[in-house]
């Protein structure tokens, strides 16, 4: 399957914490989401906590790295009209649930101390920036937790593509 004809595509900019990453790379395993994550990475890819996080779903997981997130982008894109990128953030104004979610969209997480820093939230690339609702004085959710809520809420609009 190409990066193409994933229903989502899901960009982790400089992770930081090696188990989220091997949850993500098992969540992305079971709904044909594409990973892509932008250096420099947290960690090593052959860093034990990732592998025990992701279990056996390596193999199945389409994971791409890339150099940085113009690179990423420019891979996405490749063959696009536009690309939809969302990107998530405490700072967002939508509510997640909002946005009339499409095959090929772009869901943009930050890295798990900080978030996405102004200069890619800003960027002309950015759809919209999209938040989880919760509680006014709490700082952000984990971030496997959040973009599990989300790419479930976009394959939901999708009506499930190619899920049982």
């Amino acid at each position: 399957m190409t990066v193409h004809s994933n229903p989502l595509q899901i960009i982790l900019y400089e992770p930081e914490i090696p188990p989220n990453t091997g949850n993500l790379i098992r969540l992305c395993a079971n709904t044909g989401a594409g990973l892509h994550l932008v250096e420099p990475l947290g960690f090593s890819l052959e860093e034990k906590a990732l592998r025990r996080a992701g279990l056996d779903y390596h193999e199945t997981a389409r994971v791409q790295v890339h150099a940085s997130l113009t690179d990423c982008l420019g891979v996405l894109g490749e063959g696009k009209e536009a690309l939809r990128v969302f990107a998530v953030s405490t700072k967002g104004s939508v509510p997640y649930h909002q946005p009339d979610y499409r095959v090929g969209d772009v869901l943009l997480f930050g890295p798990e101390s900080r978030g996405l820093p102004d200069k890619v939230l800003e960027g002309p690339e950015i759809q919209a920036r999209v938040r989880i609702p919760m509680q006014s004085d709490s700082r952000s959710l984990n971030l496997s937790n959040a973009v599990a809520i989300i790419t479930y809420e976009v394959l939901r609009q999708l009506d499930f593509p190619a899920l049982i």
